[in-house]
């Protein structure tokens, strides 16, 4: 079988893709993969398959690390490797952004640079992976091997035309990447701002100084177990919070639904929405919650999994499943990107983790009630609040453009690749 084969590119050449560069399975030798003799003290950075599929189009972070023990067991690719995972997430790809290791449910390609490129060889899989994806589906563990991948067969063109092709699905996918990293940014800038004022507690004073550093009275607060400014008192989530209060109606008039579930939204990122049709497809009971501009949402079900996230422009008619916790102030929802912080800090994630582990469901999970129980320290008047909340919506908004701009980037990029790759459009 020829994947591509098509009256557009009759003239290209029939290969298997092994002729393209070399192929090697990764290694990770040692059981259990988990050892912690593996990576205590790490410093060889180790790449995994969900990684290689959250990743957009080069892997520049990592969450583990190999000891000289670990790596003695491995082995580390060069930069620009294309990683194909065979296990788990099947045929997903990225290009390594640095040297890392990766264990044996990751292959390796690296190209013969007269025949072709890790980039090509990126579209090439992306184009094919659905295909991979439905011959793999209904194994026992769903994975495919080196010598599937390696015995591939594709219509291949000449170098020059390959990397013309490259040249312009790559520069929708570095703006995609840039986005992203712009997005990591800011992220980043809004949770310093959240842990300078509401945690180090070095909002601006009366004089515009920062108050702890400047010498400002804390006090000892026992619920809390900390010190906190001064003339604060502590309050729980559910004094500004309504949850789940927006529910679809039984006599409501829409004809589709955009449907958010906990794998759409993972960490402030929109993913993908289920488009549900009211009267051909089965509208799931569970699809009833409306989410509005400003709500913040945060899964109930696995909540270690931080599906969570603020919506500033929701799409037309967006449901989310009772999987959320779909939280709307109570009469100021510009203040949300302020509670939003709050909830995510890593005190109140790590608190919401611990009760999902003692829950006697069948898989970890918490109630609405435990997100509204968040306890915070909160000036008597919201003067401060409002002043962060001006700072951080404009961050958020800008975040919200950026994501809104990448999904058409990739409906562009995802229309045009299978017609560059089966000939029907060309590149001069």
């Amino acid at each position: 079988m020829i994947f591509n084969s098509s009256r557009y590119n009759g003239n290209w050449q029939d290969k298997k893709l092994s002729e393209l560069g070399e192929f090697r399975r990764g290694k990770s030798r040692h059981r259990p993969r988990n050892d912690p003799k593996l990576f205590e003290n790490g410093t060889y950075p180790l790449v995994q398959t969900g990684e290689v599929k959250s990743a957009d189009l080069y892997i520049r972070t990592h969450e583990a690390c190999y000891n000289d023990f670990g790596l003695a067991q491995s082995a580390i690719w060069p930069e620009n490797t294309l990683c194909i995972t065979i296990a788990a997430n099947i045929a997903e790809t990225a290009l390594l952004g640095y040297p890392m290791c990766f264990p044996d449910s990751i292959v390796g390609f690296n190209a013969d640079k007269d025949e072709s490129s890790e980039l090509f060889m990126h579209y090439v899989f992306t184009y094919i992976r659905k295909a991979i994806q439905n011959s793999a589906s209904g194994s026992i563990q769903d994975n495919i091997n080196i010598d599937y991948l390696t015995g591939l067969n594709f219509k291949i063109p000449d170098k020059p035309y390959q990397d013309k092709v490259v040249k312009v699905l790559s520069l929708i996918d570095n703006k995609i990447e840039l986005n992203q990293r712009i997005n990591n940014e800011l992220m980043a800038m809004a949770k310093s701002l959240y842990q300078y004022w509401f945690v180090q507690y070095d909002f601006p004073d009366a004089n515009g100084n920062p108050y702890k550093t400047s010498g400002g009275k804390m006090v000892y607060n026992p619920s809390l177990k900390r010190e906190i400014p001064k003339g604060w008192g502590v309050s729980f989530l559910s004094e500004f919070m309504n949850c789940n209060a927006n529910k679809l109606g039984k006599n409501h008039d829409l004809e589709e639904i955009k449907y958010l579930d906990t794998a759409s939204l993972t960490e402030n990122v929109v993913g993908d929405l289920q488009n549900l049709k009211f009267g051909r497809d089965n509208i799931p009971s569970r699809a009833n919650m409306v989410v509005k501009e400003n709500d913040i949402l945060y899964s109930t079900v696995r909540p270690n999994q931080l599906h969570h996230g603020i919506i500033k422009q929701p799409t037309k008619n967006m449901i989310a499943s009772t999987g959320y916790a779909v939280l709307s102030h109570k009469s100021d929802s510009l203040l949300n990107v302020f509670f939003y912080l709050c909830i995510i800090a890593e005190e109140n994630i790590q608190k919401l983790i611990k009760i999902s582990e003692s829950s006697k469901s069948s898989y970890p999970s918490i109630s609405p009630e435990d997100v509204l129980n968040i306890k915070m320290a909160l000036p008597k008047e919201s003067c401060l609040l409002v002043k962060l909340s001006k700072l951080l919506n404009p961050i958020f908004e800008k975040m919200s453009e950026n994501q809104l701009e990448n999904k058409e980037l990739s409906r562009h990029r995802d229309w045009l690749l299978p017609m560059l790759m089966n000939g029907q459009v060309t590149v001069k």
